[in-house]
């Protein structure tokens, strides 16, 4: 972790989304950060040349862009072990291999799994992550502590179901007991690490929540300025079953509205199957959506109308959703939800496709956004704090050793590049706040 000093400097091909349609590149850059946040950026050879109370050291490692940190704002870390597997749609799929794999995410496992799984993340350029835990309290305090340890920025909540649930408890029992357990672990872990890492009070969805669980999630949740997650309009057969356990309702996202789970504070995931008012309510709550691409081709959940959620004012994220999305790799989610929108264009001729720095700006800055951190993370801007990736550029070729035919890519070519083929193998350094988090194994010191 050699690059952990207060003031250092990376050259490299700056590249960032401060707004959805817009991309900024900046061949022979650099930027400069200092205690933990981006304090210049600008030309190399300019930057190089001015003079300074203390010396800046450099860090070169050729041809490489310098993103900001990817946003992954829909994960779960005990389902990790199970990805890529069954072929049936989201509720039997959860019956017949998700439930057994939480289930077991407590005691050694978990504390097996749980550093691992934010290892991956590091290594795969993630440097933010909203994600959920199992049903114990022990899976979400390890998760803290493997978290802490990792470095990432990390929003973290127990899984809270009492219908339906994989649990021993009783029934009657189970919303007193999950309700102190995360109030418990919210207390402990919320803003911790100088606010690096935060809560999530998390109500799995309406099918395994009553709504006394859920407006208790929500009013703890408004007690402690606590995050919400929870699952929405995900699959039609679940919406069905939304319908007759809460005919009242006039729609699914009236459940939620009802239950006091829609705030500035709430991420969303999948939103596939919304009708307009719905889309009017959540962009009123001034709540998030994460978008799961990978997730919804796997399990054929769907098609997200993504240009109704963004006209509405809604603020949009991009989630991995492992284990439903088969891989943590948010360059892969990013070609994912461009493809989605590509096959709605099929079907609908007046459709705009997704453009490739449109869905880097929800991996980045909009997820950022969704998260409240836009201020924050998601940009390369000087003030920012500093979470970001080295890329090494000459990996995403098709002949690697070519590092001339760089010089002819533009800044849109190299973003396609990481898009359609970037990954682990190509991420040479992750950081977050300035420290490095992630070191690829081969990398040379630079000094």
């Amino acid at each position: 972790m050699e690059e952990d000093v207060s003031l250092f400097g990376i050259r490299g091909f700056l590249i960032d989304a401060p707004e959805f349609g817009t991309l900024h590149g900046q061949r022979g850059g650099a930027l400069v950060i200092e205690n933990g946040r981006i304090s210049e950026t600008g030309d190399y050879d300019d930057l190089r040349r001015l003079q300074r109370p203390k010396p800046v050291r450099w860090i070169d490692y050729g041809p490489v862009a310098i993103f900001p940190g990817l946003v992954d704002c829909h994960t779960h870390l005990a389902q990790y072990s199970a990805v890529a597997r069954g072929e049936s749609e989201l509720l039997p799929w959860l019956r017949q291999h998700i439930f057994p794999v939480e289930r077991e995410f407590t005691g050694p496992k978990a504390r097996a799994e749980a550093p691992q799984f934010f290892h991956e993340l590091a290594r795969h350029g993630t440097t933010t992550a909203m994600i959920y835990a199992a049903i114990y309290e022990d899976s979400c305090e390890i998760g803290f502590e493997a978290a802490k340890e990792s470095g990432l920025r990390v929003i973290l909540g127990e899984m809270m179901m009492d219908l339906g649930s994989y649990g021993q408890l009783q029934p009657k029992k189970v919303v007193s007991v999950s309700l102190l357990e995360s109030e418990r672990l919210c207390r402990k872990w919320h803003r911790a690490e100088d606010g690096r890492l935060e809560y999530a009070f998390s109500p799995r969805f309406a099918v395994t929540c009553s709504e006394k669980l859920m407006r208790s999630a929500g009013e703890m949740a408004a007690r402690f300025d606590a995050y919400l997650q929870t699952h929405l309009a995900e699959n039609r057969e679940e919406l069905e079953k939304v319908h007759h356990l809460y005919m009242s309702a006039r729609d699914y996202t009236h459940v939620y509205e009802k239950c006091g789970l829609l705030t500035p504070k709430t991420m969303l995931g999948h939103c596939i199957h919304l009708n307009p008012r719905e889309i009017a309510a959540i962009a009123g709550a001034q709540s998030s959506i994460a978008h799961c691409p990978t997730s919804n081709l796997f399990l054929g959940s769907g098609l997200i109308k993504l240009d109704q959620l963004l006209k509405a004012g809604i603020p949009v994220g991009l989630g991995s959703d492992v284990a439903a999305g088969p891989e943590l790799n948010m360059w892969q989610v990013m070609r994912a939800a461009i493809d989605v929108q590509k096959a709605r264009g099929a079907y609908e001729p007046n459709l705009r496709p997704l453009r490739p720095s449109e869905a880097f700006y929800l991996a980045t800055h909009g997820g950022a956004r969704a998260l409240g951190k836009g201020d924050m993370i998601g940009t390369l801007d000087v003030d920012k704090e500093a979470d970001l990736i080295v890329v090494d550029l000459a990996a995403l070729l098709p002949y690697p050793g070519n590092r001339n035919a760089l010089a002819e890519l533009s800044t849109e070519d190299i973003l396609a590049l990481c898009i359609y083929r970037g990954g682990p193998h190509a991420n040479l350094k992750t950081y977050v706040r300035g420290k490095c988090v992630y070191r690829a194994p081969n990398l040379a010191s630079p000094l």
